[in-house]
């Protein structure tokens, strides 16, 4: 289920940004420390974040930022590394998408992970995602791809 976050988020929270499995492919983990002190009550809330909760309780996020270099909205998504490999991510992110289509008509989302992140690329694959082009950036090699919107009969808009 995707939902806004909610002060009881906070801990997921935590746990997400300051997870070593989880930075492996984002710059690495924030200390815990840092975390605890910098996060707000009530993390995320902004339009375009979602929770993505399981039983109620938070499991990731997926959220619609500017790309920093086009402005365009770029995918992104995380989850706690126990709910990896189990579909999650697809439904999420997949949901997500079907949201961004009928919030922004027509406007394409960008979505960039590392190319070593091979689980990440398939997902965006799945999801429906080209390859844009491939660039070093952040100490490793990138894959960047662009999601359409389809219409009711699947064309591209």
């Amino acid at each position: 289920m995707l939902r806004a976050s909610e002060a009881g988020d906070r801990r997921a929270f935590v746990e997400l940004f300051s997870s070593p499995e989880v930075g492996t492919y984002v710059g690495g983990a924030r200390p815990r420390n840092e975390v605890e002190r910098s996060a707000p009550e009530v993390p995320g809330r902004r339009t375009g974040f979602f929770v993505v909760a399981l039983g109620g309780a938070m499991i990731g996020m997926v959220s619609f930022d500017p790309h920093p270099e086009s402005g365009e909205a770029q995918l992104g998504y995380q989850f706690l590394p126990e709910f990896w490999g189990q579909g999650y991510a697809y439904e999420a992110c997949a949901a997500a998408l079907d949201w961004f289509a009928a919030a922004r008509p027509g406007q394409q989302v960008v979505t960039t992970t590392q190319t070593a992140n091979l689980a990440s690329m398939r997902l965006a694959a799945k999801l429906g995602f080209t390859e844009v082009r491939r660039f070093e950036g952040w100490g490793a090699e990138q894959w960047s791809g662009v999601w359409t919107p389809r219409d009711v009969t699947g064309a591209s808009r």
